[in-house]
């Protein structure tokens, strides 16, 4: 490919005002600090960059220093895809535990006060919320980042989420358009399809997106899969009847169009990033996002030059890309401009607040609090690479504060049940669970330990789409820290 000098002509400008990199560390390396003096507005965050609340609003300072206007960009959804609280996990909730109150005043206050740490660290920019109908149980990326299975339930949710975030000055990106929670693939590994025709489609994936553009989200993500009633041949991020037709045509949507990260292999392995930002930008996205996997110069150059010699051979009009980096500026101003709407009293408390209402347990008897410190078995699956694995979750943490002398182990595979009862050694047993009905070993860990020690309480921390079992089971609804404690508060008695 060719090498294009970097200067402040027009097309170089706008090739990079579309891109949304990542990078490494928690200062800005030289190279994004000089790609912003030649044009790049926007950059996105990522736990690796984040260490504390002080040292985020020192590295988006420095950001600013170079570029006073500098989108700064983050995937903060709370509950269990959190970057701001990586290492410690979330103090909200995500998606599923407020779909599970539903109150959409405490959807909107959380988001809210979410959207005001956000915006005291500097960030003006969180690709949230989830706006997907969890209508697969089998969904192995969405799950409980979704408000639920009700498409009613998340359009009301998915507008006062974006309302509430809004209010605090960041602006709100509605993912994943048209929705991915009918599918059984992780965009992350492959390309998913969804075969749902055009009126179901209508009726369920839109819905909540119709909800979020009513209610002013200033942002909608892309999602990498195939919908053949919409476009049989390209995925949502590289559709024209996707993007153009239905979101800016149909749905009457003018404000920015980000995708999904490109180097995700449902695009990276079949179109590769180059290609794919090329083919995004033309079907009607404005900034691709890069950076979850890619974050170096190299990257920013690559697709900085393919998108340059895709206006030169007129693979890609100049006025579309013109156009997208408009878009972005008209972003950029606005949260430059925005006002906080929200004037009342930060709610520091009102995460685990809302955790507590969320949770739902069911006793198989009268429950006496437990007041000796129990054994903690957490059936782990893998994680999905939005989640990562870098943060913590379960019960043990709280309950180790609650009823000191609490031990904890990690179980996982067709042994899990029976090394869990060998870990435990005559303790209480508290089998923390993830999505039992999509693991067939976790499910026969929990018929293990439930056959020799039917005491044994369950915390159901994912979809809670299996019955209720145990002593005491207690659904949260998602795995957050908030969430842990929620749950350890009523096994203690609390």
């Amino acid at each position: 490919m060719t090498t294009f000098a970097s200067g402040t002509d027009t097309l170089t400008r706008d090739a990079l005002t579309v891109l949304q990199p990542g990078f490494p560390g928690t200062t800005a390396p030289d190279w994004l600090l000089r790609r912003l003096g030649e044009g790049l507005a926007s950059v996105g965050l990522f736990g690796r960059n984040i260490a504390s609340p002080d040292q985020l609003a020192a590295l988006t300072a420095q950001l600013r220093a170079e570029r006073d206007d500098v989108l700064v960009a983050i995937d903060e959804e709370g509950g269990d895809v959190t970057r701001l609280e990586v290492r410690t996990g979330s103090s909200f909730p995500g998606n599923h535990a407020l779909g599970a109150v539903d109150d959409v005043s405490l959807t909107e206050e959380v988001a809210y006060e979410l959207g005001r740490r956000l915006a005291e660290c500097g960030v003006n920019l969180n690709w949230a919320p989830s706006a997907d109908v969890n209508s697969n149980p089998s969904n192995p990326v969405i799950g409980v980042r979704s408000f639920g299975a009700d498409t009613d339930l998340v359009a009301r949710h998915t507008a006062a989420y974006v309302t509430g975030l809004q209010s605090a000055g960041v602006a709100a990106c509605t993912k994943h358009f048209p929705g991915h929670g009918d599918t059984a693939v992780d965009s992350h590994h492959a390309m998913p399809r969804i075969d749902a025709d055009a009126s179901v489609l209508s009726s369920r994936e839109l819905c909540p997106f119709r909800a979020a553009i009513a209610a002013g989200t200033r942002a909608v993500m892309s999602a990498h899969i195939l919908v053949p009633a919409l476009d049989p041949d390209r995925p949502a991020t590289l559709s024209r009847p996707v993007l153009t037709e239905l979101l800016r045509g149909r749905l009457g949507y003018d404000g920015l169009i980000v995708t999904d990260g490109m180097e995700m292999q449902a695009i990276a392995a079949t179109y590769g990033i180059e290609r794919g930002s090329v083919l995004a930008i033309a079907a009607g996205a404005d900034a691709i996002c890069v950076g979850g996997g890619l974050a170096d110069d190299e990257t920013v150059r690559r697709l900085r030059d393919a998108l340059i010699s895709a206006v030169r051979s007129g693979q890609l009009p100049e006025e579309r890309l013109a156009d997208a980096a408009e878009r972005v500026r008209a972003l950029a101003h606005w949260t430059s401009e925005a006002p906080t709407t929200n004037t009342g009293e930060p709610r520091t408390d009102i995460g685990l607040i809302a955790a507590r209402r969320a949770l739902t347990v069911t006793a198989a008897e009268p429950y006496a609090p437990l007041t000796k410190a129990p054994y903690v078995a957490a059936f782990t699956p893998v994680a999905n690479i939005a989640v990562g694995d870098e943060t913590p979750w379960g019960v043990a943490a709280e309950l180790t504060r609650l009823l000191p002398g609490t031990e904890t182990g990690s179980f996982t595979g067709d042994e899990a049940g029976p090394k869990a009862l060998a870990a435990a050694n005559g303790h209480r047993i508290i089998a923390v669970l993830r999505d039992e009905h999509r693991h067939p070993w976790m499910s026969a860990a929990l018929d293990t330990l439930l056959r020799d020690r039917p005491d044994t309480i369950v915390v159901e921390m994912g979809v809670p789409q299996a019955t209720p079992r145990g002593a005491l089971h207690i659904a949260t609804h998602g795995a957050a820290r908030v969430c842990g404690s929620a749950a350890a508060e009523v096994i203690a008695g609390v």
